[in-house]
C-alpha cells in the first residue's frame, strides 16, 4: 500500500467554512472540519465574541478565555461584527458568498430574521453547504425551547439508562448532546460537499440535540420498540446496561474496579473460579441478575485487579481494569496514540489540549494555533476578502 506523502495535504485543505455557531455543538463541527484541513472563520459579536469563552467547566481560565472555549475553537480565525449592524451583516454576505460552508446554531427563526436563513443564503451562493444544528428541531412545540444539553439528556430518555434501579434519572458526565450534534452534523456536511463535487449544488443541512441523542440510543431503543414496549429494567447492583445480563457491570477489586463484559457464566464459573456460578440457568443470568453480579463482587474484591487480569485475559475473558486519567495519560497505549497537543497563540498563551481523532494517510492532524482573541484576524480576513464596502464614488478595481 503507498501512503501519500504529507505534501498532498489534509482532504479539506482549501475548504472554507464560516462559522457562525456558539457554545459547543456548531462549533465541535467546526473543529472537526478544520482538524481534515478546513480553514474556518469564526463570526462573534464585536467585544464580547462566544458567549462560550465566559462558560466555565470550573474556575479555570486561561488567556481570559474559558478552558472549553479553547477545546473547541484552536485553530480557527476570529471576525468580529455586529450582526444588528447592516453595514457589518453586508461584510458577512460577502464573505458568505466566497465560503463552501456556513455553521449556524442560532434558535429556529434568528437567522431567518437577520436575513441569513438558507433561501436567502443559498440565492447569494448556490455552491454553499448550509448546515444548522437545533435543540429539537425547527419546529413545533419544542422548537422555542433552549437547546442545552443536560435539557436535552432529559428529554430524550437517555438519563434512565444510567445509574441503578431506584436511583432515578442519572445524566451522563458530559456534554454529551452537543458533542454528538456536532458529530452528526459533521458527517451531513462532508456527505454534503461530496454531493457537490457531483452535481455542483449545494445543500441545506439539519440536525438537533434531541435526534443526535435519540441516534446514541438506537441500539437499546430498538429492542424497547420490539419488545411490547416494556421501559427498561436497570440492574440494582452494579448496572452498567438495563438490557444486558450478569456478569455485565464494573466491580470494585481489592485495589481498584474491573470492567467485565458480557459472556457465558460458565466460562466465568471455571476462570474465576467461582463454581455457585454452575448453579445458575443462561435465564437466570438476566432474571436473576443482581444476585449474580453480588455473588461476583464478592469474589473479585478479594484480589488486586492486576491479579484478575492476569488471570482473566489469557481466557479471553472480556475484561479490562477500570483507569482514572492520569494512569491513562501514563499507559503506553494512550502514548502510541499521539491524542495530546500544545496549542498557542499571539499573546503568548498555550494550552494543552487534545489532537483530532482521525488519521488521514497514517497521519493525525496537527495545529499550532490556539483559539482566538475577538476579532483578532478581522483586519486581515476585512482586507484578503474586501470585505469592507467600496466608499461611495469609488469603483473596484
Amino acid at each position: 500500500m503507498t501512503v501519500p506523502s504529507p505534501a498532498d495535504g489534509l482532504p479539506l485543505q482549501g475548504l472554507l467554512v464560516v462559522d457562525l455557531s456558539q457554545f459547543l455543538s456548531g462549533p465541535s463541527a467546526a473543529l472537526r472540519l478544520a482538524d481534515l484541513g478546513a480553514r474556518v472563520i469564526k463570526v462573534e459579536r464585536a467585544g464580547s465574541g462566544d458567549i462560550c469563552r465566559s462558560l466555565y467547566l470550573t474556575d479555570t481560565d486561561v488567556g481570559g478565555d474559558s478552558t472549553l472555549f479553547h477545546a473547541i475553537n484552536r485553530s480557527k480565525e476570529s471576525l468580529a461584527l455586529d450582526l444588528k449592524d447592516e453595514r457589518d451583516l453586508a461584510v458577512l454576505r460577502r464573505l458568505l458568498q466566497r465560503a463552501d460552508v456556513l455553521i449556524q446554531n442560532f434558535r429556529p427563526g434568528v437567522i431567518e430574521r437577520l436575513g441569513l436563513g438558507w433561501d436567502a443564503v443559498h440565492a447569494l451562493n448556490p455552491r454553499l453547504v448550509y448546515a444548522g444544528v437545533s435543540g429539537y428541531g425547527e419546529g413545533g412545540p419544542w422548537a422555542g425551547l433552549p437547546g442545552q444539553d443536560l435539557l436535552a439528556q432529559s428529554v430524550s430518555g437517555v438519563t434512565w439508562l444510567n445509574g441503578h434501579e431506584g436511583d432515578g434519572p442519572v445524566p451522563l458526565g458530559l456534554s454529551v448532546a452537543d458533542m454528538l450534534a456536532g458529530h452528526v452534523l459533521t458527517e451531513g456536511i462532508l456527505a454534503a460537499l461530496v454531493r457537490r463535487g457531483i452535481t455542483g449544488r449545494g445543500a441545506l443541512v439539519q440536525t438537533s440535540l434531541l435526534e443526535a441523542m435519540i441516534d446514541l440510543q438506537f441500539e437499546l431503543l430498538t429492542t424497547h420498540l420490539n419488545d411490547g414496549g416494556r421501559k427498561p429494567q436497570r440492574a440494582g447492583f452494579r448496572n452498567a446496561n438495563a438490557y444486558l445480563a450478569a456478569p455485565y457491570g464494573i466491580y470494585p477489586t481489592r485495589d481498584g474496579y474491573l470492567a467485565l463484559a458480557m459472556m457465558p457464566l460458565a466460562r466465568l464459573a471455571d476462570t474465576l473460579p467461582l463454581p455457585e456460578l454452575r448453579r445458575y440457568s443462561p435465564a437466570d443470568a438476566f432474571g436473576k441478575r443482581d444476585e449474580i453480579k453480588r455473588l461476583i463482587a464478592a469474589t473479585l474484591a478479594r484480589h488486586d485487579s492486576a491479579h484478575w487480569l492476569a488471570r482473566l485475559q489469557p481466557e479471553d475473558i472480556w475484561c479490562a481494569e477500570v483507569l482514572d486519567w492520569p494512569r491513562l495519560l501514563e499507559t503506553e497505549a494512550f502514548r502510541r496514540l499521539e491524542m495530546l497537543q500544545t496549542v498557542r497563540r499571539g499573546d503568548g498563551t498555550s494550552v494543552h489540549t487534545t489532537r483530532g481523532p482521525l488519521r488521514i494517510d497514517g497521519r493525525r492532524a496537527r495545529t499550532a494555533r490556539a483559539a482566538p482573541r475577538v476579532g483578532e484576524h478581522s483586519a486581515a480576513l476585512r482586507a484578503e476578502f474586501e470585505l469592507d464596502p467600496i466608499p461611495t464614488g469609488e469603483t473596484a478595481a
